[in-house]
């Protein structure tokens, strides 16, 4: 008697379970993509299955969320000595033993002029030779340039310059590393690698560092492991510029019956669909159906073709199926996109077999007290 009243309960505790349905945490596949391709073709959707063998014509599809490429400069090798340019200054000592010289006094051997400003128009005035045009020059060209302007007043005349390097002879580093700041260009052979060093490294916190450099009105980006990697990405740097390192800031969405539902930023250059899954934590074994990965892309108008050089549509929803060795190597080659959003849906079966093991569970308990 006891055991029939414990069936009736569990029964009904089943049909108030099922008349409320199983709580859900993501769609099903069908729900998503559905059945009906008018539907689709009306709402301008188009739903791609990724295989291995239209993978690498997906590939060629243009690019979203971003250029899809680091802009950067080609590495060259300038000289050792640096060039002297407007706002730097220049300590000059002047040496004259002669006895009436217009430079130095009685008893005097030289003269010290320090801290004479080169202006914008590139020049500096010395005493009886007035204005020199000295910027470009590097400093042992302005020395014996000085020297013979000067000779021409003092025949034993010898000068020595020194450079103080000014806003346009050094770089900054503005963010990102160890110590921040501005530093002296020592020559036109400082490398960017060589500014990082300088300034104490990359910050250890920034994930996948991303290396900005601003010149003037342009602006370059480059991985940070792809400079350190590759010497001819080693440029050379300008008065002036600036460097920033920052964590990439492209993004995918995770949603659905994985482990994580968060917005993900990129690790490493290039994420494919089974490392999205792995960054995700996995699939949840009791919810996921792992033969509906979806990935939601977007396309601009101007990507849409007809040849198959592109989406046929400007939504596009890949599917792939993770329980075929055609379906696992094609999601290990699909390219993750910035602004996608990937969906681990839910199956339609798991829930019903977790019905099916709590039916099982509860007969089970009839057969102990029978």
């Amino acid at each position: 008697m006891y055991s029939r009243l414990l069936l009736t309960g569990l029964v009904c505790a089943l049909g108030l379970l099922s008349a409320c349905a199983l709580p859900r945490g993501a769609p099903t596949k069908g729900e998503v993509i559905g059945s009906d391709e008018q539907e689709y073709e009306d709402r301008n959707i188009n739903v791609v299955e990724v295989t291995r063998s239209n993978i690498s014509q997906i590939g060629d599809w243009p690019v979203t969320g971003w250029h899809g490429h680091y802009h950067w400069l080609a590495a060259q090798r300038g000289p050792q000595s640096n060039v002297i340019r407007p706002g730097d200054n220049l300590n000059l000592l002047i040496w004259d033993n002669s006895d009436n010289s217009l430079l130095t006094g009685v008893e005097q051997r030289n003269v010290e002029m320090p801290l004479i400003e080169v202006s914008a128009s590139g020049t500096i005035f010395v005493p009886y030779v007035e204005d020199v045009r000295v910027a470009g020059l590097t400093v042992q060209e302005a020395r014996r340039l000085l020297q013979d302007r000067l000779s021409n007043i003092a025949p034993s005349i010898q000068v020595q310059v020194a450079l103080e390097e000014g806003v346009a002879n050094s770089v900054d580093a503005v963010a990102g590393v160890a110590t921040p700041g501005s530093y002296p260009l020592p020559n036109r052979n400082y490398t960017i690698r060589t500014l990082i060093a300088q300034a104490g490294g990359i910050d250890s916190d920034l994930e996948n560092p991303i290396v900005r450099l601003s010149r003037g009105n342009s602006s370059y980006e480059i991985p940070a492991d792809e400079l350190f990697r590759s010497a001819s990405k080693n440029i050379i740097l300008r008065g002036g510029d600036q460097v920033i390192v920052e964590e990439d800031s492209r993004f995918f969405t995770l949603l659905g019956s994985a482990e994580t539902e968060k917005i993900v930023y990129f690790p490493k250059e290039t994420v494919s669909g089974l490392e999205a899954v792995s960054i995700a934590g996995g699939l949840q074994d009791t919810r996921a159906n792992p033969q509906g990965l979806l990935v939601l892309r977007e396309y601009p108008d101007s990507a849409v073709r007809a040849d198959g050089s592109g989406p046929s549509k400007k939504y596009v929803v890949f599917v792939m199926n993770l329980t075929s060795a055609d379906g696992l190597f094609a999601a290990k080659n699909f390219a993750i996109h910035p602004e996608d959003t990937v969906m681990a849906t839910e199956s339609a079966l798991k829930p019903a077999q977790a019905v099916i093991a709590f039916l099982g569970t509860a007969f089970a308990i009839t057969n102990v007290f029978n």
